[in-house]
């Protein structure tokens, strides 16, 4: 399956570099304005796949996307000094309106990954620009922020994360919610396999795993700049489960018809994954505080989205 990348900075070439690592693709294009930049990335992880699987990479134009069958969009501007949000978005929205028509004159079958932030805005202005169908337009969404919440409950309770079950809903930002009703560890509600274990769940241990999973980036921002090996090992994750047609589980986004009474909103939910994208929807069980956060966090999204000049239109 060959993947194309826009965007050979941080982040794209991050999951370049993971797919490779895992055996993702049978070829995987890098595309940047900066096509030294691009050739410079693709033969840095191609020097790297004696070590990993021969998947060939290169750089090219949107011309060399033609048969991809996913194309990840992480292009997109940096916050200028005193600029808003808003401003911000509006920007990326303009990026967006260049790069998507050109990614699907050249790869008009593909599935589009959205990993440019914020991801879930971002992937609606993807989903509109491009007028395709909901379940080819997907938003990394709290992919990260899901592996953040298992990893830290499998650290309390002494476990691998693979044995935890444990989803993030919403907004990939601060509305996000961390679904405690439903998480589990080897198959049992996270709480009673926390009490066999002799690692009690306390409320406020579970303040402190919600807000490491929340501030996540903050703190990672701080001390590096950017996040960035995290989301692309996510991304090379959700490529796979395409290419393997595995019907995994993920929580990633895309626009939804109606979350909590919200209409037409981008957000993440647990998802299966197949060959065309996402398959089907999965609306989990919920307490009554986590419906009426998640539907704050579309409230959120929706507010910001409708913003944007592209939607005011």
């Amino acid at each position: 399956m060959k993947i194309g990348i826009i965007g050979a900075g941080a982040v794209g070439s991050s999951a370049a570099y993971a797919m490779a690592l895992r055996g993702v693709g049978s070829e995987i294009i890098l595309v940047d304005l900066d096509e030294k930049l691009a050739q410079a990335q693709a033969q840095d992880i191609i020097h790297a796949t004696p070590f990993a699987h021969p998947v060939p990479i290169r750089a090219g134009g949107y011309e060399t996307l033609a048969g991809a069958r996913i194309v990840i969009l992480s292009a997109g501007v940096s916050q200028r000094p005193g600029e808003t949000r808003i401003q911000l978005l509006d920007r990326n929205a303009a990026v967006f309106q260049k790069i998507v028509p050109e990614v699907l004159h050249y790869a008009p079958e593909a599935i589009l990954l959205v990993a440019t932030n914020p991801v879930d805005i971002m992937t609606h202005i993807a989903t509109r620009i491009a007028g395709l169908p909901a379940h080819r337009v997907i938003g990394s969404g709290t992919v990260l922020d899901t592996a953040r919440f298992q990893s830290l409950l499998g650290q309390h309770l002494g476990i691998s994360p693979r044995s935890v079950n444990a989803q993030v809903l919403g907004e990939h930002g601060d509305s996000e919610v961390l679904h405690w009703s439903g998480a589990m560890a080897g198959g049992l509600p996270v709480r009673a396999f926390a009490a066999q274990v002799r690692m009690a769940l306390t409320d406020s241990l579970m303040a402190r795993i919600d807000e490491s999973v929340r501030r996540a980036a903050y703190w990672i921002i701080e001390g590096k700049g950017a996040t960035y090996y995290g989301i692309g090992a996510g991304l090379a994750r959700i490529c796979q489960a395409i290419q393997n047609d595995d019907r995994s589980v993920m929580t990633v986004s895309l626009v939804n018809g109606d979350i909590e009474g919200v209409r037409d909103v981008a957000l993440s939910l647990p998802r299966i994954l197949g060959a065309r994208g996402v398959v089907q929807d999965i609306y989990p069980e919920l307490s009554a505080a986590e419906a009426a956060a998640l539907r704050n966090s579309a409230e959120i999204i929706k507010d910001a989205t409708m913003s944007i000049a592209l939607f005011r239109k």
